[in-house]
């Protein structure tokens, strides 16, 4: 047996540790989400897998047999946003304060690791596009966009987890196809530790055990997706994945976050303000369980990666992936603005029943019994 496999298993017992004992640390600070409002979950539920996963891979980073580059300025910033997000969880930090703290984080990558977007590829079909000094700017936006991304996205069990892994092993399986087998490497040491967590997200291990990631845990991953974007994107003279890829390996957190946003907007409502629109609150009106809507997101997810993946190693033009990617997101945001429209037209055409149809069938059924 290797010496990576053996350290991939070790990896995954210390991220189960970790976040069985982070767990039974949360009740006991009162570190939990409780049911109220839009959340339907029962009982109080620990919010700590986000910093049971982000103190196994700080480990893993000081532990690993590969490294990277910069290692201790991408491991300081995923330890800020560990904090900032384990204060929100507690207290309910404002968003304002959030974003100044993922933005300071954005301009401390560029200065110090130099990590930033300089070009864009010939992603406009017009020739290669330099960023010069808009290259800040865009970078901020587009780390503050990452992490929001992700963040928002974490709407039902094991979603933030699945959408996670189809991005970090499509990044993988692209690195390594590239021949970065380092970079690829700690890509799928990122799922491995993100296995656990999912396990008991998903209550496979018994409810008893189910804890939630909190925003610590979205923002810490929405962070790391957009290092590695970056990181693969934009070196100087090599360039491992061209940046219109990056739009496809995170295609779903960013539309569903973009379309939210726009809606939002809009209607005149503060484009952080929470709803039930989003895309697995839309599969859960046309009567797929959580589960369902799981496998049938992280399935979009994978098709959009996968073509992502294959644009990449075929060298399908630039432009063509990435108006494409426009195309896709058109239809995405129709079809959430008139979400209700098409969610009666479906459960009209196909019979499909509502969650409070079945549940009441369920009922009846029972009381005859």
């Amino acid at each position: 047996m290797s010496d990576s496999l053996i350290e991939l298993i070790v990896m995954f017992f210390i991220s189960l540790s970790i976040l069985l004992v982070f767990r039974k640390v949360a009740k006991k600070i009162n570190l939990v989400d409780q049911p109220h409002g839009r959340k339907q979950h029962k009982g109080a539920v620990p919010l700590v897998g986000g910093l049971a996963i982000g103190t196994s891979f700080l480990a893993f980073l000081f532990i690993a047999t590969h490294s990277f580059p910069h290692v201790n300025d991408f491991a300081a910033s995923i330890l800020v946003l560990l904090i900032i997000g384990g204060l929100d969880d507690k207290f309910d930090v404002s968003f304002k304060i959030r974003f100044i703290v993922q933005a300071a984080i954005s301009l401390s990558m560029m200065y110090f690791a130099d990590v930033k977007l300089h070009q864009l590829g010939d992603m406009f079909g017009f020739g290669e596009v330099h960023l010069g000094w808009l290259g800040y700017i865009i970078t901020i936006l587009a780390v503050v966009g990452a992490i929001n991304a992700f963040n928002m996205v974490d709407g039902i069990d094991g979603l933030l987890g699945g959408l996670s892994m189809v991005t970090f092993g499509a990044i993988g399986m692209l690195l390594l196809a590239d021949g970065q087998p380092e970079f690829a490497y700690i890509s799928l040491a990122i799922v491995v530790i993100l296995l656990p967590y999912i396990l008991l997200n998903l209550g496979l291990l018994g409810r008893r055990y189910k804890i939630f990631m909190g925003d610590a845990g979205s923002m810490m991953i929405g962070f790391m997706v957009v290092w590695f974007l970056l990181c693969s994107s934009q070196v100087p003279g090599k360039m491992l994945i061209r940046p219109v890829t990056a739009l496809w390996f995170i295609a779903i957190p960013l539309m569903d976050m973009a379309s939210i946003m726009i809606r939002r907007i809009r209607r005149g409502d503060s484009p952080f303000k929470p709803d039930r629109e989003h895309l697995h609150h839309i599969f859960q009106r046309l009567g797929l369980s959580s589960t369902q809507t799981l496998l049938v997101i992280c399935s979009m997810a994978a098709v959009c990666a996968g073509f992502g993946y294959y644009g990449e190693v075929t060298n399908i033009p630039e432009a063509v992936m990435f108006y494409s990617f426009l195309v896709c997101f058109a239809v995405y945001f129709l079809l959430l603005a008139y979400s209700w429209k098409v969610t009666a037209k479906l459960r009209v055409w196909f019979k499909l029943k509502t969650n409070r149809e079945t549940e009441q069938e369920k009922i009846s059924v029972a009381k005859i019994d």
